[in-house]
Formats: C-alpha cells, sequence, structure tokens
C-alpha cells in the first residue's frame, strides 16, 4: 500500500474545495435569486438536490479514484461509502453561505431602504423651505395684477398665466400622484412663458394627442427637461433655434419627447443637478418601470422618457 504524499493531499484539497466551490455559487447565483425573483418552490428544490448531487456523486469518484492509486486493494472504499461524509461537508457549506448571503442581502435591502427614507425626508425639508417664498409671491401677484392697466391685456394674460403656475406648485402639487391633464396644462403653461421672452429666431412647438386624460403621475417630474432645453436652447442669429416638446400615450405607455437645438460647445447631458435629481427621483418611483434615453450631438440635444402608467 502506498502512502499519500503532497501532490495527492494538493489534489486533494483542490478538487474538493472547487466541486464545493461549483455547488456554493450555483446555489447563491442562480437557486437562491431565482426563488426570490418567484421562481416555483418545487423547482428551487429540485435544482438544490441537483447541487448536492453533484457534489457528492463527483467527490465520491474522486475518493474511488484515489483508492486506486494508493493500491488499497480490499481496504479501498466502496463507490458511496464516503457519501454520508461529503453530504454533511456540502450541506453544511451550503448553509453557511446560503446564512452569510441572506444576511448581506437584508442589510443592503435595510440600508436601502433607510436611504429611501431620508432621501423622502429632505425633500420633504426643501418642499417646506421652498413653500415661504411662493406663498408671499402669490399674494404679491394678486396685488400687481390689479395694478396693471387693463388695457394692457398681454401683461394681464402673462401675470395669469404666472399665477396658475404658482398656485399648481402650491396647493396641487402636495399629493404623490396628480392627474396628467393638470400635469400637462402646467408644462403648456411654463412653455408659453418661455415663448413670451424669445423673439422670431426661436421655434417653439407643444404638441399632445387626446388621450391624456385617464392616468397620474408624481407632479413636477417632467418639467427638469423642459427646463434645461430652454436653458441650453442655442442662440443663432442666421438660423432657427428650436424647441420641441412632444407628449403621447399609447395603451400603457406614455412617452415625452424634448428636442432642442444647442451650441456644440455646450454639455447639457453631463451638468445640471435637476437632471440628476430626476433621474434619482424616476429610479425610485418607477424602479424597472421607464426607460430614460438621451441622444446628445454637436448641435442638439435630445431626451425620451417613457413612462409604463
Amino acid at each position: 500500500m502506498k502512502r499519500a504524499g503532497t501532490a495527492q493531499f494538493l489534489f486533494e484539497v483542490f478538487v474538493r474545495n472547487a466541486l464545493l466551490a461549483c455547488s456554493v455559487y450555483f446555489t447563491l447565483l442562480v437557486i437562491i435569486p431565482g426563488f426570490i425573483a418567484g421562481r416555483r418552490l418545487l423547482s428551487s428544490i429540485l435544482l438544490l438536490i441537483a447541487a448536492v448531487l453533484f457534489y457528492v456523486l463527483l467527490k465520491d469518484l474522486h475518493d474511488k479514484y484515489l483508492s486506486l492509486q494508493l493500491d488499497k486493494g480490499d481496504a479501498a472504499p466502496g463507490f458511496l461509502k464516503n457519501s454520508y461524509y461529503n453530504l454533511s461537508i456540502v450541506l453544511f457549506y451550503l448553509a453557511f453561505a446560503t446564512g452569510i448571503y441572506l444576511s448581506k442581502e437584508w442589510y443592503l435591502q435595510r440600508e436601502h431602504i433607510r436611504r429611501i427614507e431620508l432621501e423622502k425626508l429632505n425633500t420633504e425639508l426643501e418642499y417646506l423651505k421652498a413653500q415661504i417664498n411662493p406663498h408671499f409671491l402669490f399674494s404679491s401677484l394678486n396685488t400687481v395684477f390689479f395694478q396693471i392697466d387693463k388695457k394692457n391685456v398681454e401683461a394681464r394674460e402673462t401675470l395669469g398665466i404666472f399665477s396658475d403656475m404658482l398656485r399648481y406648485q402650491l396647493y396641487e402639487c402636495n399629493e404623490p400622484l396628480i392627474g396628467i391633464d393638470k400635469e400637462i396644462r402646467y408644462l403648456k403653461n411654463y412653455v408659453g412663458l418661455q415663448r413670451l421672452r424669445k423673439d422670431e429666431n426661436y421655434k417653439i412647438s407643444f404638441s399632445g394627442n387626446g388621450e391624456l386624460t385617464d392616468f397620474r403621475v408624481p407632479p413636477l417630474l417632467m418639467i427638469p427637461f423642459i427646463e434645461n432645453a430652454f436653458k441650453h436652447v442655442s442662440n443663432y442669429n442666421d438660423r432657427n433655434n428650436e424647441v420641441r416638446i412632444s407628449v403621447k400615450k399609447s395603451e400603457d405607455r406614455f412617452n415625452l419627447n424634448v428636442f432642442n437645438t444647442k451650441d456644440a460647445k455646450q454639455n447639457p447631458g453631463n451638468g445640471g443637478i435637476g437632471l440628476k435629481n430626476v433621474k434619482r427621483r424616476l429610479e425610485l418611483l418607477y424602479k424597472d418601470h421607464y426607460r430614460l434615453d438621451i441622444y446628445e450631438k454637436d448641435n442638439s440635444f435630445e431626451i425620451n422618457l417613457e413612462l409604463i402608467v
């Protein structure tokens, strides 16, 4: 009978750890995530049994191979001699690894919930701070409105639009969701005020279909995209500067498209807190139920937002 040397020992350690690693990682990367994602219990149990048998049977084969290499003869163990030992080993490692994995997932989930609660609290605090000036402005606007000469119809209409926008922000945006028709009216009012500030070199359009009445969205979710378009729109003197906005709904998909021309040196995609904040807000509110595409060229910038509503 031969004695096992260093080479046989190292080979034994390598094979055992490799087989354990395969069984453990298959369980952690395939079985548990599949079960959490909604796979049936029976499928998960069958896959777990397969992972255990994978280790036990291959390790038994390896043990038999080592016995033959050492010329144990009749003393060599049977094919399933070490099955109970190998079974206990793989079950221990699977249980230990699963416990660590679930503990980590629980901790990450708890931290994620804590961050969401903290962000919501900070948002509420910032909103309360922002309400101080609008209350004062709204009262002041009413005073200014009545001081404007009645013959100055354009100035009165402009002030009326601004008052309507302020009223929307102050009194109607306190709910988590609001009717899409009210949100669209706010966006149109904003675009209307921007038209008054621009000259004839600017081509500004706002289009939408007639189905935007039967669902609700978070208030002020889309305005940062439109603000960004007017902030970074080009200022050409020899050709048109364009801002193009369209909203539409098809079945359960709502789509917002905002396009603007821009100077080649501008870079609206990388800058601006507004766009970063709205991206984070989309992640918190819609998770996997939205798609945001940004297309930036030398002379144009375009976003396409799709929401599952």
